[in-house]
């Protein structure tokens, strides 16, 4: 028998990660036993309230359901339609989420997302970037690509963008082409929460987001209901269909519906969309899930595949094969002028040495063009996610080092691959104000330079108390498991991502594993996406005698597995803007 009494919604508060309190709904199961959640992402311009319908209609007494009002929106604070970028508001869905499971004591495996338009492209991203473990994903009309009708409007936007700074771009939809439904028409136009106005950092934010998480769906592993509206005048249908190719997941259905607009959840015949969800969450938690094992994908599969591809030459003869000829022959003119540059051809650009250079990020090279040059190449994309990974890195130290110093444990760091060691160095002074002290650091490296440099850096930040670089193979579990004392924080960066084969990381994990106590934690990076891939291939060099620089990207999934196996359980993660590099951190539970 159905419920037809309305649920009351709480009207709570959030914190984001920069202080922020973002207002949210919730509204608590009715039945006797709660099985799990369900999460609601509005679109873009609307708030929660917009989909409270849902609360109801999908009749599922056995769930909590939330809805937030992202930042910018309903009653959230922020300039209306604004974020600081859309890397900001996918974390904000993290950080959600995990309110949830603290405050409301829902487990992330127990939580089901529903997310439409702009929230569902969020979702994507978040998916793509954090690998939850959610139950699974309903999408509806994700906005891929909006529809903009002007012709070069996105290239014209990011133009003015650069001249102008920021500004925002009011949305030219009327109520009337989102729906058929007259009450959600009228209720549209009278709502004087909707926000028409979006801002254009995160109109092109959206698009970039959306054009890698499509191109890169197969990262995607949970199972994933996509709706698509037949009658979109909104978005494109092309994007959507892609995406759902390419999704990774091992469960998936498309359901397309004739005649729909592009708002799906509140369209006037919505009746059958609705119960499709219904029947599609019941199925995700009446069956055992069906987890994608990612832990061989460096024999087979897109990111196999891709490196493959990108280790295979090209014939000189061809125009590509010109092209990145006359691209490294601008390099080594380049490295005449731009130390960097040199320093990337002495030492291969994925060296400690040069990454201890671009962590400096002080131009230098012969003369002004020298360090124009200089500049520009340390503003390259790459080098700009690799120094905010290494923010990343020392912020999430920082983290482990607190919880053990509150768990009145010593601080034992072992960095294994470690380079110049600066990141380690520099977050071990930031806490040594607080009550927080290190008993010990060990670095290690297998190469001498980077051994030599290191101590050097040591003796410069003061710290040959606690302090000590030794010469180690990263991929010697032996070697790994018998250092003493026991580490109780342990620091894996920049490493695995040079390397393709898992049967080496899994070695040097279970090292690790071996060697960090129990209820010790790990930081450790990773590499989902690389805009240059193919630059970095054709045109630079690695350390290993000058071979080229071909990388295997690690999705979050396959990497998060390889950690799991080694005994270690991700409790928090750190994402760049661009999606390039991950840092996470990962508490010791044994195996």
């Amino acid at each position: 028998m159905t419920d037809t009494t309305p649920r009351i919604a709480e009207e709570l508060h959030f914190q984001t990660h920069d202080g922020e309190s973002l207002f949210y709904r919730h509204w608590p199961a009715t039945g006797a036993t709660r099985r799990g959640a369900i999460v609601l992402f509005h679109r873009g311009h609307e708030h929660g309230a917009r989909m409270a319908h849902l609360v109801d209609e999908l009749n599922l007494p056995d769930f909590d359901f939330f809805a937030w009002d992202a930042r910018g929106h309903g009653r959230s604070p922020g300039q209306r339609g604004y974020s600081p970028s859309f890397g900001t508001s996918v974390r904000d869905v993290q950080t959600f989420v995990h309110h949830i499971g603290t405050a409301h004591g829902v487990a992330e495996q127990d939580i089901h997302v529903v997310a439409q338009s702009v929230g569902a492209v969020l979702i994507s991203t978040w998916a793509h970037d954090y690998a939850p473990k959610v139950r699974g994903l309903t999408l509806a009309s994700p906005a891929f690509k909006v529809k903009l009708y002007v012709p070069f409007a996105r290239a014209g936007l990011g133009l003015m963008h650069k001249l102008r700074g920021l500004f925002f771009v009011n949305s030219y939809v009327k109520a009337k082409f989102l729906t058929h439904d007259p009450e959600r028409i009228a209720s549209y136009e009278s709502d004087p929460l909707i926000s028409r106005p979006i801002a254009v950092n995160i109109l092109l934010g959206l698009y970039e987001a959306a054009d890698r998480v499509v191109a890169d769906a197969n990262a995607i592993t949970l199972p994933v209901q996509l709706l698509i509206s037949g009658a979109d005048w909104v978005v494109h249908h092309k994007p959507q269909h892609d995406f759902f190719e390419r999704l990774g997941s091992a469960v998936k259905t498309k359901t397309e519906l004739p005649g729909f607009f592009h708002d799906t959840l509140g369209e006037k015949d919505r009746a059958p969309a609705v119960q499709s969800i219904r029947e599609f969450i019941l199925q995700r938690f009446d069956e055992p899930a069906v987890p994608v094992d990612r832990r061989a994908a460096h024999l087979s599969g897109d990111t196999a595949d891709e490196s493959r591809a990108l280790a295979e030459p090209l014939s000189p003869l061809s125009a590509r094969g010109a092209y990145w000829a006359m691209t490294r022959g601008g390099l080594r003119v380049g490295g005449t002028l731009s130390s960097g540059i040199a320093l990337g051809h002495a030492t291969g650009f994925d060296s400690g040495s040069t990454l201890d250079y671009v962590y400096r990020n002080h131009p230098e090279g012969k003369g002004p063009l020298g360090r124009s040059i200089d500049n520009t190449y340390l503003n390259s994309i790459g080098w700009r996610g690799i120094r905010q990974r290494k923010i990343h890195v020392e912020e999430l130290l920082r983290i482990a080092m607190e919880r053990l110093a509150e768990m009145h444990r010593e601080v034992r760091v072992m960095d294994i691959a470690a380079g110049h060691g600066r990141y380690v160095l520099d977050a071990v002074l930031a806490v040594l104000a607080s009550p927080v002290k290190a008993a010990s650091i060990l670095l290690r490296d297998y190469s001498d330079i980077n051994v030599r440099d290191g101590r050097a850096l040591i003796t410069e930040k003061g710290l040959q108390d606690v302090a000590q670089f030794v010469q180690a193979d990263a991929f010697d579990r032996i070697s790994l498991a018998s250092v003493t004392p026991r580490p109780t924080l342990a620091v894996v960066s920049g490493l695995y991502e040079l390397f393709p084969d898992n049967e080496m990381v899994q070695r040097s994990l279970a090292g690790v594993g071996d060697a960090v106590e129990d209820r010790g934690y790990l930081v450790y990076t990773g590499q989902p996406w690389h805009p240059q891939l193919e630059m970095i291939a054709r045109a630079l060099t690695s350390h290993r005698q000058g071979e080229a620089w071909v990388m295997r990207r690690r999705t979050q999934v396959e990497m998060d597995q390889l950690v799991e196996e080694a005994g270690f359980r991700k409790i928090d993660q750190r994402v760049d803007e661009w999606g390039i590099f991950t840092v996470s951190l990962a508490v010791r539970t044994g195996r």
